[in-house]
């Protein structure tokens, strides 16, 4: 297979590179307030993770507000002002073709509290503690 094609799976080093390039970019136009915005004036948003597609034409951009709340409102902010971003995106991050940038709320904190929630019942508890059984005896 070519160097230029990516069958799914895992992502390349050079997605890897280019989403983390963009991650970035994004929190420091967010933590400087570049981006003008009432909603985002009043909001910390963390950007954990940027996904890429692998010819590297979109990115996803996972953010999270403080606290997991209100986000409905801070990703119509974001879209609103993605032209903007992408643009800067072009500026500071050295590509042939700037990504289209989409936004979405990261649920990789909820995910990690419900299995968290669940390793702390009391029958993943009881499993815990038999002992392990070896075959030694044999």
């Amino acid at each position: 297979m070519s160097r230029g094609h990516h069958s799914g799976g895992e992502p390349s080093q050079r997605m890897l590179r280019v989403a983390e390039l963009i991650r970035h970019c994004v929190a420091d136009l967010l933590s400087r307030h570049d981006v003008v915005d009432p909603v985002l004036d009043t909001q910390v948003v963390t950007v954990p993770r940027v996904g890429m597609s692998p010819d590297l034409k979109l990115a996803t951009i996972f953010v999270m507000p403080l606290g997991g709340k209100d986000s409905a409102p801070v990703l119509e902010a974001l879209d609103r002002h993605k032209k903007f971003m992408r643009g800067e995106i072009a500026r500071r991050v050295n590509l042939k073709f700037a990504p289209d940038i989409r936004f979405k709320v990261d649920d990789s904190f909820d995910n990690s509290a419900r299995i968290d929630a669940l390793l702390r019942t009391d029958k993943v508890r009881k499993d815990l503690e038999k002992p392990i059984e070896s075959d030694d005896a044999v």
